[in-house]
């Protein structure tokens, strides 16, 4: 049995296991029921201009005091921290992510909120992982990382914690804390694609996280953008992520190195001659330093970005495109060709206004922000 520590809480205070999300339900969700919308989305024009964001933004803020630990839960490590209201991180924990046991998993996830609530008197938990989420945020539907299928995550560890806990994507976190606090502040209509072993997205859409009818929008990475193109680990071929993505940018290096080519020796001899060992972050790092060879890898590969944002934009019409993930640490490098495909491929461009495309700001600690944010909201929605 595992023992946990309240960290000031009376014994009186009551919560409630089941939360409200900011995620956007959809419009077949409970339907006949009649729900009292949230006091910011009254009409339409108070949606409208930058007026009315800011008032949305500050009722927010000042409608949810207190703290919240995010804990974003990857492949290889968990990595939680204390997040106020502005997004600040006043302390962080993190651990090895204990193989795939859904039970060991929830025992790290107990010592870290412990660990961290020992300083700090914790008013909910958000927990961000790679995968599907139901709507309501309790449930794992799907982990690639973790076997967690159909798991009742929320419930389990609201047992455990004895404070609110709210599941999320991680790309959804990601997006929520770079609209709230990084480069999507202002704009109501927001876009965030991650760039890293593969594409990963996520939409903001008039103050809520847009996940679709079933709770599984987002996979823009798996938009088939050259029929009959490359194996996908999904099982289709030609998926955007196959060719803009880290994995991407590290298989064209390889394939080039193995050429013989002359464009190749500064890579090559990068990785002592082991071609097999060029990754995407090799190849960045070159780029970064001056490498030709490199730099004209990263160009192709912005170059895809740009046609597959152009597709996002003809279905989505967002007013901005934020990039994340560690991809975009070669800035300009990649985000410049990607900026002029764009243009070239975008449906009626000199006809119509265009989304701008900007790197994200938070970097990699969005995804934990964003998680905790999200549990803070959740809170307030249903109290």
């Amino acid at each position: 049995m595992v023992s946990v520590a309240t960290h000031g809480v009376p014994a009186g205070l009551r919560w409630k296991p089941r939360m409200g999300t900011m995620y956007a339900q959809s419009a077949g969700e409970h339907a006949g029921l009649s729900r009292k919308p949230a006091p910011w989305r009254r009409s339409a024009s108070f949606r409208a201009g930058s007026r009315q964001r800011d008032s949305f933004r500050t009722q927010l803020r000042l409608g949810r005091r207190g703290l919240a630990i995010g804990i974003d839960i990857g492949g290889t490590k968990v990595a939680a921290g204390v997040v106020d209201a502005e997004g600040r991180i006043l302390s962080e924990a993190r651990r090895s992510t204990p193989g795939t046991d859904p039970r060991a998993v929830e025992r790290v996830i107990v010592e870290l909120v412990e660990e961290l609530g020992r300083a700090h008197r914790i008013r909910s938990v958000g927990i961000g992982a790679a995968g599907w989420m139901d709507l309501d945020g309790g449930t794992v539907l799907f982990s690639p990382h973790l076997a967690w299928r159909n798991e009742p995550l929320r419930a389990s560890l609201q047992q455990l914690l004895r404070r609110p806990v709210l599941l999320a994507n991680d790309a959804d976190a990601a997006a929520w804390a770079e609209w709230r606090f990084g480069a999507g502040q202002g704009e109501d209509r927001l876009v965030c694609i991650t760039l890293g072993t593969g594409i990963g997205g996520a939409m903001v859409m008039d103050g809520r996280v847009e996940r679709g009818r079933f709770g599984v929008a987002g996979e823009f990475g798996h938009q088939v953008i050259m029929p009959g193109g490359h194996r996908c680990e999904c099982g289709n071929r030609g998926c955007w992520e196959q060719y803009a993505s880290g994995n991407a940018l590290g298989r064209e290096a390889r394939i080039l190195a193995r050429s013989n080519s002359p464009m190749a020796q500064d890579l090559l001899a990068a990785v002592d001659g082991r071609a097999e060992t060029i990754t995407g972050a090799v190849v960045t790092d070159l780029a970064l330093a001056g490498d030709t060879a490199s730099r004209e890898l990263i160009e192709e590969v912005g170059e895809w970005l740009g046609l597959g944002l152009a597709n996002l934009a003809a279905a989505l019409d967002p007013g901005l495109f934020v990039i994340g993930g560690g991809l975009c640490s070669a800035g300009d490098l990649l985000v410049e060709p990607a900026r002029k495909a764009f243009a070239r491929n975008l449906t009626g461009r000199g006809f119509r206004p265009a989304a701008e495309i900007e790197l994200a700001a938070l970097g990699p600690n969005a995804g934990l922000i964003g998680a905790a944010d999200l549990s803070r909201v959740a809170g307030r929605s249903r109290a």
